[in-house]
């Protein structure tokens, strides 16, 4: 199958996770600070993986509401997948990520964490579960 690489985008960063070279196990990698240019995001993520093996597939948290109705950062998910594309000549699948990152939170305020660390580790988690329930449907 091959690693894939999965990404939460958020308002101020972007989680980043990657696969076993199997496709079965997910983990969390690192995030970036989101940018304006989708192009420049692009970039930071490809700097972020280097050194891991060729991808064959990413997988991006598409942000819906509750009722299923996409949200206005839905648009802007899809048009960064598009940039992605065109930037890593990979397939992009658009996943459902409803509650993910509230999901993450939640979990590490049980376990006591502060704030500083919870922000530094939660956008990568979160691109993790989101990788990791693709990688369960497959």
């Amino acid at each position: 199958m091959g690693r894939i690489l999965g990404l939460d985008y958020g308002t101020k960063r972007i989680g980043i996770a990657i696969s076993d070279e199997r496709g079965i196990i997910a983990s969390p990698l690192t995030f970036i600070n989101r940018e304006k240019s989708f192009e420049t995001c692009a970039k930071q993520i490809s700097d972020a993986i280097t050194g891991y093996s060729p991808f064959t597939k990413i997988v991006i948290g598409l942000p819906l509401h509750m009722d299923g109705n996409e949200s206005e950062m839905s648009q802007e998910v899809k048009k960064f997948a598009k940039v992605l594309e065109l930037v890593f000549f990979l397939p992009v699948q658009l996943w459902d990520e409803r509650l993910t990152s509230s999901q993450v939170e939640k979990g590490l305020k049980e376990r006591n964490m502060n704030r500083k660390k919870r922000v530094q580790v939660t956008d990568a988690l979160a691109a993790a579960i989101i990788l990791q329930t693709y990688l369960d449907a497959q």
